[in-house]
Formats: C-alpha cells, structure tokens, sequence
C-alpha cells in the first residue's frame, strides 16, 4: 500500500507522459502517443468505423453494433431498466432472461433512446464570442446560453439529427455533437440476472470475477431491422495478455482537471451527503425487496443503481482521503505556477483564488440546492414528472434562448419520450421512494426548515406520502399529456397533489437575485456558482493549453471517447492476479460458496459443468482508462474487432475519478470467446449465426 501510494503521489503529475491515461476526444485523438509507444497507426478511418459502430445508451451506458442487421450488445445491467420494464408478475425477464428467436419475437423498449455519434464540430469561438467580456456573470450566463440554444436549435433544424453542444475542459472548450437517434429498440436476449450479476455486491468493483453481463438488443427503423454500414466483426479467439486493445464508450464524469479546493470541498462537504443518501435509499430500496419476488423484481434496478454508487462513491472518498493524492494535486497546480510568468501568473493564481472562494459560497447552499434542485428530497419517478410538467408550462412559452437547458427544442423529443413512457409505475415503490427521500430532508435540514415545512405542509413523510400517492392521476400516460398539451392553464387548473406540492416548492424556491428581482434557486445557482466557476475554469484552460497543449484529455462528460491499454494483470494483497479468469473457475468459486446467494448458477449452467470448456477466458482485465458510462463499451483489437465488453473496474480504479494509475487499477470486462462460450448454453444458432457472420 505504501508503494502504491506513493506512486501515485509522483505519478499524477508524471503520469501522462508515459502511461495510457486519457479518455480522448476522438475529435482530438492520441495518434502520436500510439505511434511512440505502440507503432499503432491510428487511421481517420479506423476511427470512423469505431465511432459510427459505438452507441450511447440514454439510460447512462454504452453499446455497440455487432451485425448488420442492427444487432447491438451491451451489459445486462445496462439492460436491466427495459428488462424491469418489459417483465409482468407472470414473466420476470431480470431473473429468468429472455431469447427472441425471430425478429417477431423481440420485445420493444418503451422508453429507450440509442445515439450514435455523426458528427463533432468545434464551436468553442462562436459560444465565447457571445459573451461581452464586461458582462457581469448573470449576463454571461443569459448570453451563452442563449448562444448554445441558437446553435443546437439551428443545427437541429438543417440535419435533423440530435444536436448537444457539450463543456469541455469545464469551460475550455465547446464541441458540438451530432448525433442519429434510435427510439424503436427491441429486447433480444438477456441471460439469468445470477449469471449476469454473478459474486453481486460482494464481488462488485472486484477481481477475478466471473460475470456473463451483456445484453442483446436490435436497432429498428420504419418497423425493421436498421441497416447498419459500420459495425463491429466479433472475433471468436478474442485477445491474450500483452495485446493492445481500445475502448470506445461513454464515460460519465471523472474530476481530474478539478483544483485542490473543489476536490477538497468534494472531500469534505459533496462525497459524505452522497453517501449519506444513497446509504439511506440502499437500506430502504433492498429491505423493500425482501417483502417478495414481486417486490424483488420492481426494485431490483433502482437497488443495483444505489449500491453500485455507494460503493462507487465509497472508493472516492477513501481515495480523497489517501493525503498523497491531494497532495499531488497541490504539487499540480505548482509545477503549473512554476512554468507560467508576468500576466499569465497573476492570472492564474487569480483563476485558483477565485474557484477557492466559489467553494465557501457553494458550501452555503450546496445540500438545499440538491435536495431541492436536484430532487433529492423526491426520490420519485411521479415527483419527476409533476415537476417536468409544471415547468414546461412555464418555459416553453419564452424564447429558445432563455429556457432552462433540458427545455430547449433540442431536448424536447428526448424528455417527451421519458414524460409519455407507457412503462409501469408501481405505487409501493413510488412510496418507499417518496417517504424515504422525504425522511432523509428532514434528518439533512431539519423539519422546522422553511422549506420543508412548506412541502409537508403539516404532515409527517408517511402521511403526505401516502397522500400523495393515493390520489394523484399522474400515473396515466394520457393525463400527462392532457396537461402538457394544456399548458399553463391547465397546470394552474389541475388538483393533482404532486402538481400542487411542485408548485408550492417552486414558489419557496424563489430569493431575491443581485438586482433585487426574485429568482428560482436553479437560476440564482447558475449565475453565483455554475457561471463564475466556468470563467475561472476556463482562464485555467486557457493557461494550461499554453504550457501542455491538447496532451491532457479533457474530463469526462458522457460523450464519446477512446481509451486504449494493454492486457495485463496486476499485484494485490501479495498475490499476482492473472489478466483472465475461466469456467473452470466460474465452477470452482460457486462450488466454494456452496452455491448461495449471489453466488448460485442457474439450473442450464450447473447442468453444463462437465460439457462446458473450462479454460476458456471468461473475464479480462486491462489498462484502459475507463469510468462509469463504460459500461458496456466494446473492446477493439487493433483490427477493430469486437474482442470484449467492459462491465466493471476493480477498487483499485475507483480512484480513477481523480488521478489514473496502471499499477494495479484495471477495468473488467467479459471475453469475446467466453461469450460465445456461453452462449452455446442458450440453444441460440440464430444469434451465433448473427454475430459470427463475416464482414
């Protein structure tokens, strides 16, 4: 531990010089790096057919094309929100799996939007010009807002195509991306949830792991299957250790480009109310689940999401409480000082006093803003659409420009597909959520808090909960859109009481703004903390380019990217840890544990013990700098073929959100070879046909 950490302290600085640290905008990709190190010739081509190939899951993942026929494969739990959706009482499709032998058989997703990335273009000048360099921060907020509507909006009109302008380097930079959308998407196959999931929480962020976690679904367009150009040939032998092998996918967030105060105050004020809450929702969502295999199944993938989190968020904050990896940051942000001079110095220093002092203001409002803002206080899918419906009465009638971002034209097709999704909505799961979310207000702010008086409006959680839920109609797909299509009068007219609780928190959210006029608390953030934050970020940018130019990759920002590594396995605890693991050790852990919870095989896989081929790879691990957003990215051969899926990281890479090392951090993901081993277990020739079909 000792050497591990003082590698780290010497190596954030140092590491990009000589390791395989980057999420690279493929736009701006490591071509030089590869040439030195690996004699890779990274070809336009070769990244277009991996970009065109590569798919966003809207629901916080990624995929990619595997046939021509608009065959997509990504992990399970990634599948695991359309599988809930999709199951009934009589038909649990997360623990039983499913297989759609026939293009008649497969089962369409109600809510699912699919993005392939067309198009990146670099509108960093045009956004920055819209903003007068005297403008004070609420109007450079309304200016570059307004710019980044017009140039989504108008981008939008002439191709048709999903159109985000994304921040990158925290306000260094704006790339537009383009994006063809698919929201006919069909459920193809999904194996058992105790193979998918195999070792759960236990063995989650862990390695060896021995885990069947990928998902089949398939593209549709005009009611058949899409015709795909660019997809991904599935290499039957896979890769071995040593290989060069990439990942393309969308990673969420990472905070490497953060300075010491921000990841400071994350340390100290952001990570332990995290914790705090998903702790909380954990305990409630998996005593929840035990009531009954009903229950088990309405609950499986909210519980699965707090959990991975808790435990993601718990490698964080130990790795912000490891002193050498503040330390090295500090040493960062000095060896910048160090390289800069005159205005550039005083700029600089400047950039970094004013971030510091961001953080003491943000401290002030930080939980309220999340609890309120952010709905934590409503972990609810009917509060969420009470509030989306409230506020689009209000901010579609003012121009483009001014709405809030997630109503612009260019979002609007993607929120309406969430709002009107025909997908179940269960009353004792929107209970448990709601009385729970509520509870943890009051323990975080107190029940004698203006606010939250005004939301329980003299009830306990439990009572207005159950009020709540009882009467309100928002269940029903058509009473959504009547008061969408209604608009402000309608919205003003309605009775529903999560319409009314939303406006009554939306009234108490308002506070007087510098020019004495009330705000809503999300525009008094914007314009305090989100927009004086960005410019400092971005003079920081601007002064980084100067020293290090594009050779730092910007953070991650669920856009795609490319990462590359080589596989290899690692030291942990006085062990060497090989780069795979096989069947024959899938059959030998659950032996070990004597077949209990999570570590049971279903009945075609202990039935296939003998028959099976036990050395075949099952798991691998490799370099690649890969976060969450990974999940379910395809794994590339410097062919370009599909040789593997990424599902996990081990603990060692939960510290990757800060800093990235390659001693022992290593990102997981399922062989190419062993899927298709395991697939022979499913009586399915038709998917083998499908995903061996030669180029």
């Amino acid at each position: 531990m000792r050497f591990f950490l003082c590698f780290i302290l010497f190596g954030v600085v140092n590491m990009s010089a000589f390791s395989d640290e980057g999420m690279w905008l493929l736009n701006e990709p490591p071509i030089q790096r590869l040439k030195e190190k690996y004699q890779f010739d990274l070809t336009p081509e070769w990244l277009e057919h991996a970009r065109l190939a590569s798919i966003r899951f809207n629901n916080g993942g990624s995929g990619s094309f595997v046939s021509k026929h608009g065959l997509i494969i990504t992990n399970h739990h990634i599948g695991s929100d359309a599988l809930q959706k999709l199951s009934q009482p009589t038909r649990n499709l997360l623990r039983d799996g499913f297989l759609a032998r026939q293009f008649k058989d497969e089962l369409k997703c109600p809510d699912l939007e699919l993005n392939v990335l067309q198009e990146i273009i670099d509108v960093t000048n045009e956004v920055n010009k819209a903003v007068p360099p005297s403008a004070t921060p609420a109007e450079a907020n309304a200016a570059r807002r307004a710019a980044i509507a017009a140039i989504e909006k108008d981008s939008l009109e002439k191709t048709k195509l999903r159109s985000d302008v994304v921040t990158l380097y925290q306000g260094g930079a704006y790339h537009l991306y383009r994006y063809k959308k698919y929201t006919d998407v069909r459920l193809v196959f999904a194996p058992e949830s105790a193979i998918a999931g195999f070792g759960g929480d236990v063995d989650n962020f862990e390695f060896p792991r021995y885990n069947l976690d990928i998902c089949f679904f398939r593209a549709y367009e005009n009611d058949q299957p899409a015709q795909i150009k660019h997809w991904l040939k599935f290499s039957p032998e896979g890769i071995k250790e040593g290989d060069l092998v990439f990942v393309t996918g969308h990673p969420g967030t990472t905070n490497r480009l953060e300075t010491f105060a921000k990841l400071k105050h994350r340390r100290d004020e952001t990570l332990p109310y995290s914790l705090s809450r998903l702790r909380t929702l954990e305990a409630a969502f998996h005593q929840y689940s035990e009531s009954g295999p009903e229950e088990r199944m309405q609950i499986t993938t909210d519980l699965h999401r707090v959990a991975n989190a808790r435990k993601a968020f718990s490698g964080q904050y130990q790795g912000l409480l490891t002193p050498a990896i503040l330390q090295a940051k500090a040493d960062a942000e000095q060896e910048l000082a160090q390289k800069l001079d005159g205005k550039n110095l005083e700029a600089y220093r400047a950039a970094l006093e004013k971030i510091a002092a961001i953080q003491s203001e943000w401290k002030k409002i930080e939980r309220e803003y999340y609890l309120f803002e952010r709905g934590d206080a409503f972990s609810s899918e009917l509060f969420t659409i009470a509030r989306h419906l409230v506020r689009l009465s209000v901010e579609l009638p003012k121009p483009n420009g001014e709405r809030l971002r997630e109503y612009r034209e260019s979002n609007l097709d993607s929120l309406k597909l969430s709002l009107f999704s025909p997908a179940p909505i269960y009353p004792n799961v929107e209970r448990v959520k709601l009385v729970t979310s509520l509870t943890f207000l009051c323990e975080q702010l107190g029940s004698e808090h203006p606010i939250t008086r005004v939301i329980l409006d003299g009830k306990s959680p439990a009572q207005l909960t159950d009020e709540l839920i009882k009467q309100t109609e928002l269940y029903k797909v058509e009473q959504r859109k009547k008061l969408f299509e209604g608009g402000a009068k309608a919205i003003s007219e309605s009775r529903d009481p999560l319409i009314l609780l939303v406006q009554r928190l939306e009234k108490a959210l308002l506070r007087k703004g510098p020019s004495g006029k009330e705000q809503s608390l999300r525009l008094w953030y914007e314009e305090n903390i989100e927009e004086p934050e960005r410019q400092a970020f971005g003079e920081l940018s601007r002064l980084r380019f100067l020293v290090y130019g594009k050779t730092i990759a910007p953070d991650a920002t669920f856009t795609l990217r490319l990462a590359y590594g080589t596989v290899s396995g690692y030291q942990a605890d006085g062990k060497e840890i090989p780069w795979r693991t096989t069947f024959g050790g899938l059959y030998e852990r659950a032996n070990k544990q004597g077949f209990r919870e999570p570590f049971d095989l279903p009945a075609r896989w202990k039935q296939a013990e003998k028959n099976i081929d036990r050395d075949a790879p099952f798991n691998f691990v490799s370099t690649a700098d890969t976060i969450g957003g990974n999940s379910g990215s395809p794994v590339l051969n410097r062919a370009g073929e599909f040789v593997g899926i990424n599902f996990d990281r081990n603990r060692h890479g939960l510290v990757r959100n800060f800093v990235y090392t390659d001693v022992q951090a290593r990102h997981i993901s399922v062989h190419s070879k062993g899927i298709l081993t395991a697939l022979k277990l499913y009586d399915c020739p038709e998917l083998l046909t499908e995903l061996l079909e030669p180029k």
